[in-house]
């Protein structure tokens, strides 16, 4: 049969704080019930999620997941973003919920995916309907292939300790002086967000000081620019004035 569709029902703590976040992304609650159990729908354009209140639910265990197509990640990527700096004054990089930067995903076809993780722990993955050919191709160094390999386990599986291991690894065996300025500067940033989310701050602030101060010609400034602008989000959310 055709014209099929699909609604994810995932688990969450509280739906009230749910649909506050999905409201800072864009979405509308379409439905939402107390008793007998507690139920909410929302919804942004076709995509459509539902969410089941289950007490004492602990989203740091969830395994909640689903995985979503669109026509441009990188344009629902920027909305999403600016209603988090609008709502919260920053984009949330880090903790629960939080957003990834895009990147290609080498166990997903080289497709450049990001996730939202919400307040109940669920992971929703956002890849195009067809492959970017606009995104910059991966890198074949060592320096671009340790990031594919962390990538999968920091964005794909959320074991960020694993991630910044790979990363680290790297690090210690590669010159900086003759690394190229790049792939240097991308796997810098992705082990500064790393550590962030890991929640050591002044380290994060190290890897992103390194990262900033590699110089970059204006081609490798362009294509690197949505992990610059994580960056720049990731400085805000370790500026001092922050809890």
């Amino acid at each position: 049969m055709a014209n099929e569709v699909t609604i994810p029902l995932l688990p969450c703590v509280s739906i009230d704080e749910i649909a506050a976040f999905y409201g800072v992304l864009g979405f509308t609650t379409t439905y939402r019930q107390l008793r007998p159990n507690p139920y909410l729908a929302v919804r942004r354009e076709d995509l459509e999620l539902h969410f089941a209140g289950i007490p004492g639910f602990d989203p740091e265990q969830s395994y909640g997941s689903c995985v979503v197509r669109v026509p441009d990640t990188g344009v629902l990527h920027r909305a999403f973003a600016d209603g988090m700096r609008a709502a919260y004054g920053k984009v949330l990089v880090s903790g629960i919920p939080r957003m990834t930067t895009p990147r290609r995903r080498k166990n997903v076809d080289g497709l450049a995916g990001f996730s939202v993780v919400d307040p109940g722990g669920n992971w929703i993955r956002f890849f195009p309907a067809q492959d970017d050919a606009a995104a910059p191709p991966s890198s074949a160094t060592k320096l671009g292939i340790a990031l594919q390999n962390a990538v999968v386990q920091g964005d794909s599986r959320g074991d960020e300790r694993q991630a910044a291991l790979i990363l680290d690894g790297v690090l210690r065996r590669t010159d900086e002086a003759d690394a190229p300025a790049g792939d240097l500067v991308e796997v810098l940033l992705y082990r500064a967000e790393l550590a962030g989310r890991l929640g050591s701050p002044d380290e994060a602030r190290t890897f992103l000081a390194r990262a900033l101060a590699v110089p970059l010609d204006p081609t490798t400034r362009t294509r690197l620019a949505a992990p610059l602008a994580a960056a720049a989000d990731l400085t805000t959310t370790l500026s001092p004035d922050e809890p």
